[in-house]
């Protein structure tokens, strides 16, 4: 699992977890086979997969988006999370 902190950011405060569009998603769950972290989680019903544990998912990967052949997983704007982490780092009196 993910540590507790990512640039001396506490992990929880950083929106980096992936998105599943569940109009491409064909449920093949090669994702969560791949994903150590245990991001994912498997359900019944109509929504077979789910992003159960985002702060598990460890900032900047993107793996898991490489194995989805229909591209149903994507990701935050990594220059825009960078200049977050970057905001919040500064207002917790960190080093910028």
């Amino acid at each position: 699992m993910s540590e507790n902190t990512f640039m001396g950011v506490a992990r929880e405060s950083i929106p980096w977890a992936p998105l599943i569009d569940y109009e491409k998603c064909d449920f093949c769950m090669e994702c969560d086979e791949f994903c150590p972290h245990r991001v994912f989680e498997r359900r019944e019903g109509d929504v077979k997969l789910v992003v159960a544990n985002p702060n598990n998912c460890v900032v900047f990967c993107r793996a898991c988006s490489k194995t989805c052949g229909p591209d149903a997983i994507t990701f935050p704007d990594k220059p825009q999370t960078i200049k977050l982490i970057k905001e919040l780092r500064n207002a917790e009196g960190g080093a910028a």
